[in-house]
């Protein structure tokens, strides 16, 4: 048992410009914040431990193994990005610095074609890949003998927490606590709220996804010859023609609903679980929250801001989210 006091923690209430969603939201992953994050996090980053994990049935992730400074937690973290980030997005270089900190190991776990690891796997990301990525995080559990296991998500990333936290019997993963930041509930409903949100949502992501399709093309130019998608503009129409062309989805929908956490999915959760997410989140509507079954191991925080994966306290773009992770895990060890 760990019986280090929890950090002490006040609720999240921004002030001026930062109580505006899309102030939070965008900030988070912009320019001005990269920069402060891994400025501070050099000392964490230059310690990183670079692993090529293996998930089982021939697919390799890229992910990096950090030992805490001052391991006194003897505990390790497992986080996941979300869709188009990776392991040095800031949101969660920013969180795993301030828990190695705060003396957690922790472990950043790319997806497959996230990252530098376009060149690992032949075959294309989509987001029903459950099974490698919780084969993944288990296998990454398996070689830590030091103590309990965390698993931490943001977005996409905290969708697949779920799942993982879900369905962790399947890969005999033990783990002490998921945190799941605004996570993905109903894909269908977070693609309408691109669509029909402010356009540079979409476009931030459109970008990011041609970026990575084209490295993909240059390093398998006879399996992928993507022009036609290249000519595709919305997220709608281009996610459809992948899911045509390289899933074995027979349409946009059934793809969709397969990546979903919705309905009772959650009902027979058996792993501890807390949702930290926001009720002004431009991209997860928040009423998705409000429909999740009651489940003696989830619990769901909702925040009256914080946009999405935001957080962020004053302009030196401090992180509650990062405090308020730290607290939660710190709180599961006291009671284990």
């Amino acid at each position: 048992m760990n019986t280090e006091t929890p950090p002490i923690l006040s609720p999240f209430r921004p002030g001026g410009l930062l109580a505006n969603p899309h102030v939070q939201s965008l900030m988070t992953s912009g320019p001005w914040r990269k920069s402060r994050v891994q400025r501070r996090a050099a000392e964490y980053l230059a310690r990183g431990r670079e692993t090529v994990v293996d998930a089982g049935e021939g697919v390799r992730l890229l992910g990096f193994h950090h030992r805490a400074s001052d391991p006194r937690r003897n505990a390790l973290v497992i986080m996941l990005h979300g869709w188009e980030g990776s392991v040095d997005s800031s949101y969660l270089v920013s969180s795993a610095s301030h828990l190695d900190a705060a003396g957690f190991d922790t472990f950043r776990l790319n997806f497959r074609d996230h990252g530098q690891s376009h060149h690992l796997n032949e075959d294309l990301f989509h987001s029903c890949r459950l099974r490698e990525v919780r084969d993944g995080v288990a296998a990454v559990a398996r070689d830590y003998t030091e103590g309990p296991v965390f698993l931490t998500g943001f977005s996409l990333g905290g969708n697949f927490a779920l799942r993982i936290a879900r369905t962790a019997a399947e890969s005999a993963l033990d783990l002490a606590r998921t945190v799941a930041v605004c996570p993905v509930i109903r894909p269908a409903r977070v693609l309408d709220a691109l669509e029909d949100g402010p356009f540079f949502y979409q476009q931030y992501f459109v970008r990011k996804w041609r970026r990575s399709l084209k490295i993909k093309q240059a390093l398998y130019p006879e399996r992928y010859r993507l022009d036609d998608w290249f000519r595709l503009r919305g997220l709608r129409d281009q996610t459809d023609y992948l899911v045509e062309h390289f899933t074995e989805f027979p349409n946009l929908n059934a793809y969709l609903e397969g990546y979903s956490v919705a309905g009772d999915f959650l009902a027979g959760l058996e792993s501890p679980t807390t949702i930290i997410a926001a009720a002004d989140d431009p991209i997860i509507p928040v009423s998705d929250f409000h429909a999740l079954p009651a489940s003696p191991a989830l619990e769901v925080e909702l925040t009256p801001a914080g946009g999405h994966c935001g957080y962020l306290e004053n302009w030196q773009l401090a992180s509650w989210i990062d405090r308020r992770i730290e607290n939660e895990l710190c709180r599961t060890l006291i009671r284990n």
